[in-house]
């Protein structure tokens, strides 16, 4: 999750709260294709000066600067704005009040050039099997698996089914759920992600956790309990890889505009991973994700991968960075 800049969208926006089948992209835009000054959509989450991209927005330095403009907007029961942001090269899911971006696309690239990017690398150390997605959003991970390893099933878990319908509209999010020829596809599921219901017989080969509301980790995932119920509903040899955000108290010094402690660069600063070594001792790795303006802890489950051979079975962009990978001691 990404931030882009503080917009700020009007209460008039129409809500649709009960019947998302009401949903038309064509006749919801909301907002006219307005025009936004050319800013840099930045990460935010562990800023090197504890500000967030959202209370900072950067102007252009240089012609070379993507314009951006709004091209739909609306608020649900479950996000109090989304919007979709594009400009020539990409574009962007924005939600609820942080304007955090949950989703992105390249026009011309299934690489994003960010975190999400990472979640592309777990297919080559799982069994063959089903992947769960919980924080589906609009897509982005599914998109690169699915063009890399085009025979999982994806099964992708989004609480907010009229986001599910913007990301078809805006975000190609169907063509990922047609069947392709190597039997692969993507299925979406209404509904909570952490729910005991929300599993498969024979359990997952894979799942992908990169739950967020409101800009912050959802607070179940810093329980021992909650990823010790999600161990349960892998198969065997199954693995387990997490968005974990930045280091802890990151959101109170952006929100106080506080400079933060210097890094310690070590997985003791994120709660998510604490809770999940916890629950799982001995068997969790750990790897930052660092970015120009932000870093993000990651975290998978089971033994540390053989990273050379790791790092041969991924697709070239993301040959180096599997190497980052490091156990929990």
């Amino acid at each position: 999750m990404r931030t882009a800049t503080a917009l700020h969208l009007s209460p008039l926006l129409p809500r649709f709260y009960n019947n998302p089948s009401h949903f038309n992209a064509k006749a919801h835009l909301p907002v006219p294709h307005a025009r936004l000054s050319p800013l840099r959509l930045g990460p935010a989450r562990s800023s090197p000066d504890g500000q967030s991209a959202a209370s900072a927005p950067v102007a252009a330095e240089t012609k070379e600067e993507e314009p951006f403009s709004v091209i739909m907007a609306l608020s649900t029961m479950y996000n109090d704005g989304i919007m979709v942001i594009d400009s020539p090269c990409s574009r962007y899911l924005l939600l609820d009040s942080s304007r955090n971006v949950h989703s992105m696309i390249k026009k011309d690239s299934v690489w994003t050039g960010s975190y999400w990017d990472e979640f592309a690398s777990l297919p080559a150390i799982i069994p063959q099997g089903p992947i769960a997605m919980l924080g589906l959003g609009a897509g982005t991970a599914a998109h690169s698996i699915l063009k890399y390893y085009p025979s999982f099933h994806i099964i992708g878990w989004e609480l907010d089914e009229l986001l599910i319908n913007v990301a078809r509209a805006y975000f190609d999010l169907s063509k990922v759920e047609e069947k392709n020829e190597h039997g692969g596809y993507l299925s979406v599921c209404i509904g909570d992600a952490l729910s005991p219901d929300a599993t498969v017989e024979g359990g997952f080969a894979g799942i992908i956790v990169d739950l967020f509301a409101d800009g912050k980790i959802l607070p179940q995932l810093l329980e021992e309990e909650t990823w010790a119920g999600l161990a349960k509903k892998l198969m065997p040899n199954g693995r387990i890889m997490v968005n974990c955000s930045g280091r802890d108290n990151d959101q109170y010094y952006r929100e106080h505009k506080i400079a933060p402690p210097k890094s310690k660069r070590s997985w003791t600063e994120n709660s998510a991973i604490k809770a999940l070594s916890r629950a799982l001792p001995g068997e969790v790795c750990w790897k930052l994700v660092e970015e120009p303006d932000c870093e993000n802890y990651f975290a998978l489950t089971g033994p540390l991968p053989d990273l050379d051979a790791w790092s041969m079975a991924v697709p070239a962009k993301l040959s180096p960075k599997v190497k980052l990978w490091q156990q929990v001691e």
